[in-house]
């Protein structure tokens, strides 16, 4: 296992987008969709968060898929910001993004949760397992 990434060079497109999150446990609780960037006095430019979820995914699709995927994010969960990981919770950066928190510390899986319940468990004969 791969240390803390703090202060190493990343590749943001190869080693973070699309990767899965998983919590301190291992559980799977969301993708990377997006990176929150800072660029410092230095010059230098620094990962501050992960995020996560259509909120995050839309504004990257661009054009009118995006903005059909982020409207439709937005008044079905009643947010208007992405879900995000603060830089300081990943553990490691492997072919997942290992959180040195746990699901509920993050809350990411929230429009996820809302769709399970509200669409999937409607539907006749579907059975939606326990989180």
């Amino acid at each position: 296992m791969s240390k803390h990434p703090a202060g190493r060079t990343i590749d943001g497109y190869l080693e973070l987008l699309d990767r899965q999150i998983l919590d301190n446990d291992g559980r799977m609780i969301g993708k990377v969709d997006d990176v929150e960037l800072e660029q410092r006095d230095d010059g230098r430019i620094y990962v501050t968060a992960l995020l996560s979820g259509p909120g995050a995914l839309g504004p990257r699709l661009g054009g009118g898929l995006g903005t059909i995927v982020t409207s439709s994010w937005s008044r079905l969960s009643g947010r208007s910001e992405p879900a995000r990981v603060e830089w300081s919770q990943v553990a490691s950066v492997e072919t997942a993004i290992r959180l040195a928190v746990g699901r509920t510390t993050v809350a990411l899986d929230g429009f996820e949760t809302w769709m399970r319940d509200r669409v999937i468990a409607a539907i006749p004969g579907s059975k939606v397992l326990p989180r």
